[in-house]
């Protein structure tokens, strides 16, 4: 089964893509795009051009696993994603992915515009291999 992960982003979202094992998570895209719908509309796309059964999303919660403002918004971004494609979406928990991103590229030594490009798309794909490593 193709599953497609969202890590959501203000001004850049991350895409990341299993193999069809369902074992190993692999960066796809980023998208660019601070309107909602517009990206809504991107993502749909890439999730049907990648034939995807199954949508994760980052669910951003705070530390002590509360939901704020941004948790709220990833929700209806699901929602949204699964009325406009009909795929079922999901919820993964993304606290501590883009530290984990950060990391993974700093020991990669990739700095500046690089960094800021790849940054995204590294967390989506933390978060699709969480998903996958707790659904084994």
């Amino acid at each position: 089964m193709i599953i497609i992960a969202v890590d959501l982003g203000k001004a850049r979202t991350g895409l990341a893509i299993s193999d069809k094992t369902g074992f190993l998570a692999s960066p796809l895209s980023m998208i660019e795009e601070k309107s909602p719908s517009k990206l809504l509309e991107k993502v749909a796309l890439a999730v049907k051009e990648n034939k995807a059964e199954l949508v994760v999303v980052g669910l951003p919660k705070n530390m002590d696993g509360t939901e704020g403002d941004s948790a709220r918004n990833a929700r209806e971004f699901a929602q949204n994603l699964t009325e406009l494609t009909g795929i079922k979406t999901v919820m993964q928990d993304e606290r501590g992915t883009t530290v984990t991103a950060h990391s993974y590229l700093s020991q990669r030594d990739v700095r500046g515009k690089k960094r800021k490009a790849q940054v995204d798309i590294v967390a989506a794909s933390i978060i699709l291999q969480d998903y996958l490593d707790s659904h084994r």
